[in-house]
């Protein structure tokens, strides 16, 4: 039986690629959608996880932050979008996914920006579905990055470009959490190798073709396609995307805490 405290869960969607390709095998990985991974850390089963921001908002007493790490955008993150066959202004009903809370919270808070107050539907994340039952319908991931290449005429906003706009910064749309109960030697070392990973993919050319190539085969996005969502989306927090960060914690979850970050 595999021991919790050796296990990282991952997203499932492509964005998280560039930190678990060729990760140290010493780890096993739990794949799973975002809004999973949240449950699974509370309940032990996994150490550290990518959970989406806002759930580390309703739990934050709970779970301590990886610093420099994340799933990130400093502007069109390209995979969190809004969908409709209509302007912004005449939508009166938006179908929104179950699968993260960050993008339903921070899809709320632009469109209030904009005077825009829509009734919501939560159902599955299944384009036609929902558009045939709402005005508008969010979608996050590869399902986004799909329907967006597939239907580009319907994509109303990005949701990274809109926050971008709003507030000059990056948006965190997820954070890399453990357990505050957590070693921290287990926890410097998951920081450790998978900081390491985000650097290389940066800096070498080499390894950063190899994670496209093995992006592009599983999810048959063209290597082109890739090549352009890993130049939108950002697995590494700089200064700028931390404060991002504390203003969406701050502004649009209304947590007033400080983050409570891992010392490395």
């Amino acid at each position: 039986m595999t021991n919790w405290s050796n296990v990282i869960g991952r997203v499932s969607f492509v964005n998280c690629d560039p930190l678990f390709h060729g990760l140290n095998s010493n780890w096993d990985i739990l794949p799973a959608p975002p809004a999973w991974l949240t449950g699974h850390l509370i309940r032990r089963d996994c150490l550290v996880a990518p959970i989406p921001t806002a759930d580390y908002a309703d739990n934050h007493s709970k779970f301590i932050l990886l610093p420099d790490i994340g799933i990130a955008s400093d502007g069109a993150v390209g995979s969190v979008l809004l969908f409709s066959n209509y302007e912004l202004h005449d939508i009166n009903d938006i179908a929104l996914p179950t699968d993260s809370s960050t993008s339903k919270k921070l899809l709320m808070y632009l469109l209030k920006k904009l005077d825009i107050f829509p009734k919501t539907v939560e159902m599955g994340p299944d384009l036609d579905e929902m558009l045939n039952k709402c005005d508008a319908a969010l979608l996050i991931g590869d399902r986004a990055l799909d329907e967006a290449e597939r239907r580009p005429e319907l994509v109303k906003f990005d949701l990274g470009s809109e926050w971008k706009r709003v507030t000059g910064l990056p948006m965190v749309f997820a954070v890399f959490a453990a357990s505050i109960e957590s070693d921290n030697t287990n926890l410097q070392r998951a920081h450790n190798d998978l900081l390491s990973n985000a650097i290389n993919f940066n800096s070498n050319k080499s390894y950063k073709d190899e994670v496209i190539d093995f992006t592009s085969e599983r999810s048959s996005f063209s290597i082109d396609r890739v090549e352009k969502y890993f130049s939108q989306v950002t697995n590494i927090l700089d200064d700028a995307a931390v404060k991002g960060l504390e203003t969406f914690l701050d502004e649009v979850c209304g947590m007033e805490e400080p983050i409570n970050w891992l010392k490395v």
